[in-house]
């Protein structure tokens, strides 16, 4: 897909408890107290309690590109769930949860170390001493509503903290939280 040299592209690392907008609706921040550049759009969203790579742009192609499942767009993120997942649960996510609104795609499941550029979460999740907790990557092509979260709860492990670290190509890399970078525009394989 080509868009124009003058497309604007933004990488955001979206804090706990910032809305997905750039209004605040009531207990939640908005976009307009991290972001001050007029014309630009989110391109998907990303739950208020969800933290990580929001993109935002001035072109509306390129936002229905990132956004719209139909593309398939990649999204990479990282769970901490409420105890250590098995074999049998990760191989659950890797073929497909059945969902209250059907079945998800067969998705990309590991459990790693915890990230090495996590920063600390405020407020802090709720631990429990008694019970550990692991993080995994999930990596999913569709984009259901809090769809990460139904299915870790789906396969017996709740999600505690989710951070989205790629879309795509465009990854977080070590943009701090509530930090911005406009970004370059990585040129895909697909046509408009």
């Amino acid at each position: 897909m080509h868009f124009p040299a003058t497309t604007l592209l933004i990488r955001f690392n979206k804090p706990y408890g910032v809305l997905s907008q750039f209004t605040p609706e009531g207990r939640w921040s908005g976009l307009k107290d991290f972001i001050s550049i007029p014309g630009v759009y989110v391109a998907g969203r990303l739950d208020a309690d969800s933290e990580g790579l929001l993109l935002l742009t001035d072109d509306g192609k390129l936002q229905a590109h990132i956004a719209d499942p139909r593309f398939k767009m990649e999204k990479t993120y990282w769970a901490q769930l409420d105890g250590v997942p098995d074999e049998v649960a990760l191989k659950a996510l890797r073929n497909g949860v059945q969902l209250n609104d059907g079945i998800t795609l067969p998705a990309r499941a590991r459990v790693i170390e915890q990230p090495p550029s996590v920063w600390e979460r405020v407020p802090a999740i709720r631990v429990r001493q008694a019970k550990p907790t692991a993080w995994i990557e999930l990596v999913i092509r569709e984009g259901r509503n809090r769809q990460v979260r139904r299915m870790t709860a789906a396969v017996g492990y709740p999600t505690l903290r989710l951070i989205r670290a790629a879309i795509g190509p465009y990854a977080l890399d070590d943009l701090a939280s509530g930090s911005w970078q406009k970004q370059d525009l990585i040129e895909s394989g697909a046509s408009a």
